[in-house]
């Protein structure tokens, strides 16, 4: 979705030079830089390297015709020509960092413009659509400009629709489409959207909950104003996309998996690879570190498959983890229940582990369509969202501990929650570099251990499982795109080596198929934030202190993988 709803980054010509000359303060000249890329990204309402699940809409719409995507390319490059008159040893050691941070993103970002992200504003798991539809939900509706807002948005859903339905049209033109199998479902993603009633339409969530001091006369303007927009806008339109996606789109879906079937797919999935890795390993290097992985964490799980008193083989026993009734809650409010216990229990832990922790909270809410996930606030006038499956039959018990330590604290809302709350420039808060924030999730599992989770084998057994689980995708991401792996073989290796359900492995094997290079995020950045803390604890041996450490990795926002090594490597340094 990079260079459709939240993937491009809005920037204006800057009149900061003249003639090739700078301005006498550069950490002044980079300020005004960063702060009119700031207002020109609003004005655009398309941000570079933001989390998807952050979007919310508000007023008009973000264009993407191929004018406004030329516009926003051209005006990138004005922006890098700019950067070229800072002279990075005139920067203070903080704006130094903000340079390294603008300059490594406007580059990545002009790096997309060369390939094809523009034909994938869908995939698997989300869309356009239904980041529309999921987003009022979580949006705080405090004030009649915020309903305002939210009607020009409705209003103007159906432009933004077509323009988004025209660049799946460009992709059939140019030969980047999705996998057959894979989307054979996805029109039921559209299909929940197309209601008789307004009132039954996602996007009316808003006008079900109108603040107190609302009147009636305008409770009633509102929700007559809605429901009008509902039926003549926003149902027509989806009506739009599900005819298209289904008499248009699927019938020139690819047949192979992998997305380098396609001309030219390979170079896009090298592109991808570094994109979502932050790093310039290559598929080859990473499928090997993903069979190592394996290896490695197969050996602990099978340790406790002995400890447990279990006879039958590995397979076996991950078939009785997925059959046997006492993984499994007894209802969905038993999931949630337990889920809040959870993190309950390590929000009074996290004091051991930080130093700095930030003032917003989070909701736990259920999700019936996409599993897992975490929804950061557009502000901090709402809470960030923990999305969990609350269908027992689809939430393993045994999974849950790693799972919520995954999605809310220590993990993403920890680390998206003080990132907003830093003092920091605006873009700097909202940037989500996946090897990072994946990184920090994963990396929160296995610190659960020491902050004593995992008491119960089983459930230490599923936190290896998700380990491994992150290690499989090292294998079949890079098996399915870079080295002809079919979609049977993927999901057969992750069955194998994985305790997931079996509609959670064909789910997951599609996710991969349609986004390629983000499953390879969480374990390259895991493993990388684990050496940089065993080279810290070597190397200050007593003088190690686990919440400097951590504040240093999570204080500065979102970091490439390489910055992050500097960033600890100082900070090491610092402490000797």
């Amino acid at each position: 979705m990079r260079n459709t709803i939240l993937s491009a980054v809005a920037l204006s010509v800057l009149p900061l030079f003249i003639s090739g000359k700078v301005f006498a303060d550069a950490n002044a000249d980079l300020n005004q830089i960063i702060e009119q890329h700031w207002q020109h990204a609003t004005r655009e309402k398309v941000f570079f390297r933001t989390d998807p699940d952050g979007w919310k809409p508000n007023g008009k719409l973000a264009e993407f015709t191929p004018e406004a995507m030329e516009r926003r390319q051209k005006y990138n490059q004005k922006v890098l020509q700019k950067l070229k008159h800072i002279a990075p040893s005139e920067l203070n050691k903080a704006q130094l960092m903000n340079y390294r941070l603008f300059k490594y993103e406007r580059e990545t970002e002009q790096q997309s413009y060369l390939y094809q992200d523009q034909y994938f504003p869908v995939n698997f798991l989300s869309g356009w659509h239904t980041y529309f539809a999921e987003a009022p939900a979580n949006m705080a509706f405090l004030s009649t400009q915020d309903y305002d807002n939210f009607l020009v948005s409705l209003a103007d859903y159906p432009r933004f629709n077509q323009e988004n339905i025209n660049l799946l049209k460009a992709g059939i033109r140019a030969g980047f489409v999705h996998s057959c199998q894979s989307f054979k479902d996805y029109h039921k993603s559209i299909s929940v959207h197309i209601v008789k009633n307004a009132a039954d339409s996602a996007l009316f969530e808003p006008f079900s909950r109108y603040p107190a001091q609302f009147t009636q006369q305008q409770k009633q303007t509102y929700t007559e104003k809605a429901k009008a927009l509902i039926h003549t806008a926003i149902v027509p339109a989806y009506q739009k996309f599900y005819d298209f996606f289904n008499q248009e789109y699927m019938p020139q879906c690819r047949k192979k998996a992998g997305i380098s079937s396609l001309k030219g797919g390979a170079e896009y999935y090298a592109y991808t690879t570094n994109y979502y890795t932050t790093t310039n390993d290559t598929p080859q290097q990473i499928h090997e570190l993903g069979l190592t992985e394996v290896k490695r964490i197969k050996q602990q799980m099978q340790h406790i498959i002995s400890q447990v008193g279990f006879k039958g083989s590995y397979s076996e026993f991950l078939q009785f983890l997925a059959s046997d009734p006492q993984f499994y809650a007894k209802d969905p409010q038993d999931v949630l229940e337990k889920t809040a216990f959870i993190t309950q229990k390590m929000y009074g832990k996290l004091p051991t582990y930080f130093n700095n922790l930030p003032r917003n909270t989070f909701a736990i809410k259920g999700s019936a369509s996409r599993g897992a996930f975490y929804m950061p606030p557009p502000d901090n006038r709402t809470p960030g969202t923990y999305f969990i499956a609350t269908d027992p039959a689809q939430q393993p018990l045994y999974n849950l501990e790693a799972l919520s330590l995954h999605e809310a604290i220590p993990g993403h809302h920890l680390q998206n929650a003080l990132a907003m709350e830093l003092d920091l420039p605006q873009f700097r808060r909202t940037l989500s570099h996946s090897a990072f924030t994946e990184g920090w999730a994963l990396y929160s599992e296995r610190l659960g251990k020491e902050a004593g989770f995992y008491q119960d084998p089983y459930s230490d057994f599923g936190r290896l499982g998700y380990e491994m689980w992150r290690a499989v995708r090292l294998v079949v991401d890079t098996g399915i795109h870079a080295f002809g792996w079919t979609r049977q073989q993927a999901i057969d290796y992750l069955a194998s080596h994985t305790a997931l359900t079996t509609k959670s492995v064909e789910d997951q094997i599609d996710r991969y198929i349609s986004w390629p290079g983000q499953a390879l995020s969480y374990k390259m950045g895991e493993i990388k934030i684990r050496h940089l803390r065993q080279k810290a604890e070597t190397t200050l041996g007593t003088k190690f202190n686990i919440r400097l450490f951590h504040d240093t990795v999570i204080g500065q926002g979102s970091l490439p993988i390489a910055v992050l090594e500097e960033v600890v490597n100082d900070w090491i340094a610092s402490q000797q």
